[in-house]
């Protein structure tokens, strides 16, 4: 069976409830992929560091009640998990505010056990990081990465990067251009944004975007519903389909595209057919409130029908 390791940083999540009141749960763009892939019935391993207390063994306990591999995960002592707080207006956009300076999970790439877990990357099929991942850790601890997704590639892995980018997880915007040039030239998959590119390359056309990244597959979502798929040289447009019901939230819109993506991609579609599952998934998932839906609402149908060939 197809194996996928996501890499990054789970936090506790705060969000909105009645009242003034908040509930809590937990989330981050790459375990919230993580998910969704296991809802999508991939088998998926996600690694980070974690503390050990409570948070955290609540955290282990909801992963793998989703499915989700936890043998990858660190447990640091005197460390906890991050926080995050949603913000959302009344369209569903959403503002985060987070506190993880000291999180467990940015210790990830200077631990006794760092290099076993890197050079575990090439025993997997796809490796998934963000942006956000790269963020989290060292100059140094990036570095690690980045050479083991070079040695995991060279093992048969496909690297598949998503270019979240938040402005204020980077020193400055020279920085995280530097670090986006790295992940591309590393990865074989790239899911990408015009929202999350045109803070680092303002005023730049869609096709002058995609020009940037030298992975033979891409996939970028418009500003306007819909993205553009290119694919050993061939670029297609893919429209999207109108959304189910009011959006609510549109935290991890991205995250359950890239799910819907990755697991499309390993049943053979191709990468039309892929962005247009990301879509679909991603248009109920912006419905409902926090980063994962109640499982209930998971939809039944995503993957195409099998007509196309890879």
């Amino acid at each position: 069976m197809t194996r996928v390791a996501c890499i990054g940083e789970c936090m506790i999540e705060l969000k909105q409830a009645e009242g003034g009141l908040f509930s809590r749960g937990y989330g981050g763009d790459t375990l919230n992929t993580a998910v969704y892939l296991a809802r999508l019935g991939v088998e998926v391993d996600y690694i980070t560091a974690l503390g050990v207390d409570p948070m955290s063994d609540e955290m282990l306990a909801g992963w793998a009640a989703e499915g989700v591999g936890t043998s990858r995960v660190a447990r640091l002592k005197g460390k906890l998990p991050g926080i995050y707080l949603i913000q959302t207006d009344e369209f569903g956009d959403r503002r985060f505010f987070h506190w993880r300076d000291n999180s467990a999970a940015r210790s990830l790439m200077d631990l006794s056990e760092t290099d076993d877990i890197l050079e575990s990357l090439a025993t997997y099929d796809v490796v998934y990081l963000s942006a956000i991942t790269l963020s989290i850790y060292s100059v140094p601890g990036r570095t690690k990465l980045i050479d083991a997704l070079n040695c995991a590639r060279k093992h048969g892995a496909r690297i598949v990067f998503d270019t979240n980018f938040r402005a204020r997880g980077w020193p400055d915007p020279d920085v995280a251009r530097a670090v986006f040039d790295e992940a591309f030239a590393a990865s074989d998959i790239v899911l990408a944004s015009m929202e999350d590119l045109l803070p680092l390359y303002p005023d730049e056309s869609d096709e002058q975007l995609m020009r940037r990244i030298p992975s033979s597959e891409a996939a970028l979502k418009l500003l306007e519903p819909g993205s553009i798929v290119r694919f050993e040289g061939v670029s297609r447009e893919v429209s999207a389909e109108p959304v189910p019901q009011p959006v609510v939230d549109t935290t991890a819109a991205g995250d359950s595209f890239s799910a819907a993506y990755i697991a499309t991609r390993l049943e053979g579609a191709e990468p039309a057919e892929a962005a247009q599952a990301g879509h679909r998934l991603g248009g109920v998932v912006v419905g409902y409130p926090g980063a994962i839906i109640p499982r209930s609402a998971m939809p039944a149908k995503i993957l195409p029908d099998r007509k196309a060939s890879r």
